[in-house]
């Protein structure tokens, strides 16, 4: 199986997906290596490559919050929710460490945030509303479940707040990041990349020794670390590069599909 990230890693910097790597998909999946593509995005931004799934047509979304089923148009198939009491002793553990925190709800059909949050132009008509309310209107609606909470600081740098967040409330929850700005990703105790690609390898009877991943951000840490062989982008976090036991080169010269090329000439 081939396990790789999309932002960064699989997606140039102007996110799209070269020929090259379109056809390295096509030609893994015809050799009968298994793609799943594994992601922070929510299930509503896989366009960018909703049209290069191929075989099961399957995706884990939202850092393992959610496996959808890209051939039925991003159908949910699993959600591993983050809890109310959970999401809201996060939020006030990081209100409490690193004040004038701003949160983000990320649900399994769409998102809600603070109105000091920065807003998501992909995302135009959020509701605007506290945290607190979100996480009550979440469970009441058919906007739930909550896959993911996210928290924005103004000034803290990114590591330096995932850190500080880790801290504050890293024995109830997985708090991770992905963006150059101090945005933290936060999902249910166990909840990984690495945790649901474990359980989708399971049911396929694929080991980890039998995955190649690739990465470049500190979301990814966990799924380099469980595949039996895993890559850094060349753009990657200096975390990422230090973790994984290769490196390719970066996305704006498509180091997913070079090494999956270098593995289809070795079948």
């Amino acid at each position: 199986m081939i396990a790789t990230d999309l932002d960064g890693t699989l997606l140039r910097d102007d996110k799209s997906v070269s020929d090259r790597t379109i056809a390295a998909l096509k030609n893994a999946e015809e050799a009968g290596v298994e793609v799943f593509f594994v992601t922070g995005r929510p299930a509503r931004w896989m366009d960018v490559v909703s049209e290069h799934v191929h075989g099961h047509g399957l995706a884990i979304c939202a850092n393992g919050a959610a496996v959808v089923d890209l051939h039925a148009g991003g159908e949910l198939l699993k959600v591993r929710d983050l809890d109310r009491e959970t999401g809201l002793y996060v939020v006030q553990a990081l209100r409490d460490a690193a004040p004038g925190t701003a949160f983000a709800v990320e649900m399994a059909h769409g998102i809600r945030y603070e109105p000091t949050y920065p807003p998501f132009l992909e995302d135009p008509g959020a509701t605007v509303a506290t945290a607190e309310r979100i996480f009550d209107e979440a469970y009441e609606d058919s906007a739930g479940p909550v896959v993911k909470l996210l928290a924005h600081h103004p000034a803290l740098t990114p590591d330096a707040f995932l850190t500080l967040a880790r801290t504050a409330a890293g024995d109830r929850a997985t708090i991770t990041r992905s963006s150059p700005t101090a945005l933290l990703e936060i999902s249910a105790l166990g909840v990984s990349k690495a945790s649901t690609l474990a359980l989708c390898c399971a049911e396929r009877g694929i080991s980890s020794d039998e995955v190649v991943a690739f990465g470049d951000m500190p979301n990814d840490l966990e799924m380099l670390a469980w595949a039996g062989t895993s890559y850094a982008m060349g753009n990657a976090h200096p975390d990422v590069l230090a973790a994984a036991s290769g490196r390719t080169v970066t996305n704006n010269e498509d180091g997913v599909a070079i090494v999956i090329e270098q593995i289809l000439a070795r079948i």
